[in-house]
């Protein structure tokens, strides 16, 4: 049987489901949730901006401190790549 997450979880099965599967709690909650949305489409992929890649190591910083990446300002263009993708 399904756990109830609360309010702020939609879809407690989706949300149990990518926990399992070693997804953090905001990731399955943002998944869960934006399944549950008939707004959203989270299965298409979306999105406009370049790959991490062509970013800049400032923008990559600027990105994982506003996402709360801790220990990011003794990263390199590479680790800051992966922390942001495993976000």
């Amino acid at each position: 049987m399904t756990k109830d997450h609360g309010p702020s979880i939609k879809d407690d099965e989706t949300f149990e489901a990518l926990r399992d599967q070693g997804a953090s709690k905001e990731k399955a909650a943002r998944i869960a949730n934006a399944q549950a949305s008939d707004d959203m489409s989270p299965d298409e992929k979306g999105g406009h901006r370049p790959p991490y890649e062509e970013w800049t190591v400032d923008d990559l910083y600027a990105q994982a401190q506003k996402v709360g990446i801790d220990g990011r300002s003794d990263m390199t263009k590479d680790e800051l790549i992966a922390a942001l993708r495993d976000h």
